[in-house]
């Protein structure tokens, strides 16, 4: 007997497609004599309906916050390998992804290539990456409250926040391009 694996409004990467979608009616298929349907198919609105291997729930990393305004880490199914294909691999079958935008779209990812090189080192930098943005505001609390102490801070908070200036400098200031480049950057000098 076939159970809805998926409900109306929940949103779902649609496989063989390749693109996030809701579904918007649950369709049980049903055959005589049985008092459950033998089949569910889901209609996601883009024209046939799918069944639920061709379906996949977006799954939220436990330890990422998924708070409005913040990047969060999700998982992301694997297309290329199979789960028992990547025994090695932290989370077998998926991969991490970074979403930037509230519509669950935008941000890092990185190629399969990559990340079956060294799947740990891109876990790592994934929850580096998705914890950037409360970093950034933990360092700039930390000068924020140094430089209103008035030079009443201990030295081991002023030297924390000359860091921690040094450190939001690199990723605040953009540097104006030389003049005569046009269009050209060295990277040599940086």
């Amino acid at each position: 007997m076939a159970r809805a694996q998926f409900q109306p409004g929940q949103k779902v990467w649609v496989e063989c497609v390749g693109a996030w979608a809701k579904i918007e009616k649950l369709n049980p298929i049903w055959a005589k004599g049985f008092v459950e349907p033998v089949r569910m198919t889901y209609d996601v609105g883009l024209g046939r309906e799918f069944l639920a291997h061709e379906l996949a729930a977006p799954e939220d990393d436990p330890a990422a916050d998924a708070g409005p305004g913040t990047w969060r880490l999700m998982r992301a199914k694997n297309k290329w390998q199979m789960a028992e294909d990547v025994p090695h691999h932290p989370f077998p079958g998926t991969y991490p992804v970074v979403v930037t935008d509230e519509a669950d779209w935008g941000g890092w990812r990185v190629p399969g290539a990559e990340y079956d090189r060294d799947p740990h080192r891109i876990e790592f930098q994934a929850r580096l990456i998705a914890a950037a943005p409360e970093l950034m505001s933990l360092a700039e609390n930390l000068i924020t409250s140094v430089d209103a102490s008035a030079g009443d801070a201990p030295p081991e908070m002023l030297r924390l926040a000359g860091l921690a200036r040094s450190a939001l400098k690199s990723v605040t200031e953009v540097l104006a391009r030389p003049e005569g480049s046009a269009g050209r950057v060295d990277v040599s000098a940086a």
